[in-house]
């Protein structure tokens, strides 16, 4: 089987890459967190993590792209969603080709994977009634158990907003803002974030943000 080009082309691409890595991360940590949606520090621990992973070595003439680089694209695509996260705008963004976009984002995965385990946990007993107790303080006996929403939940509105409206409407044909909670311990500081933002928007570009806190 034979492959023929009938328009033979070179596609021109200029990476955003020493931009990112060379100016933005040691000038403008803001516009760097902009492109990857973490800090410098963030990304570079989060690179230490994975970079020894042996999914990122082989054996072929064509070595690969450094894991610095190969973790950027993966972030810089995690941080956008519609047209804006498709494989041709990030290889359009990084300077390589779509193939090596997906093949980023499989072994990034793949080695972030590994850490499930040590990275994920579910919380104690002791824990849940901790928490259990703190949303009573704040909020009322009735919501101590929980409430029938879990993380996207979309609340739908009783009406369209008159102000930008349409930005309202989700895929379920309903009005609504999107809510999602995290939940976080930082020094002594137990932190519950609930954010609500429009359905359309991705969950960097949020509407407003609430914090409760109780210190330990």
């Amino acid at each position: 089987m034979q492959t023929c080009i009938l328009n033979p082309h070179v596609v021109f691409k200029c990476s955003q890459m020493v931009l990112v890595f060379v100016d933005f991360k040691v000038h403008d940590p803001k516009w760097f967190q902009c492109n990857l949606q973490v800090s410098s520090s963030t990304f570079d621990r989060l690179l230490e993590m994975i970079e020894m992973h042996p999914i990122f070595s082989n054996d072929a003439i064509v070595s690969q792209s450094p894991v610095s680089m190969q973790l950027a694209i993966v972030m810089f695509q995690f941080g956008h969603d519609g047209n804006a996260a498709s494989v041709e705008v990030i290889a359009q963004w990084s300077g390589v080709s779509a193939s090596s976009v997906v093949n980023c984002m499989c072994r990034v995965m793949i080695a972030f994977l590994v850490l499930h385990d040590s990275a994920i946990h579910w919380p104690s007993e002791e824990e849940k009634e901790e928490l259990k107790e703190w949303v009573e303080v704040v909020s009322c006996f009735a919501w101590r158990d929980g409430y029938c929403m879990v993380n996207g939940t979309p609340v739908i509105l009783f009406q369209k907003p008159g102000y930008h409206g349409e930005v309202y409407f989700n895929r379920k044909s309903n009005y609504s803002l999107d809510l999602q909670v995290r939940f976080t311990l930082f020094l002594h500081v137990h932190l519950l974030i609930m954010t609500a933002h429009y359905p359309s928007k991705s969950l960097y570009n949020r509407l407003c943000d609430w914090a409760l806190w109780k210190c330990t």
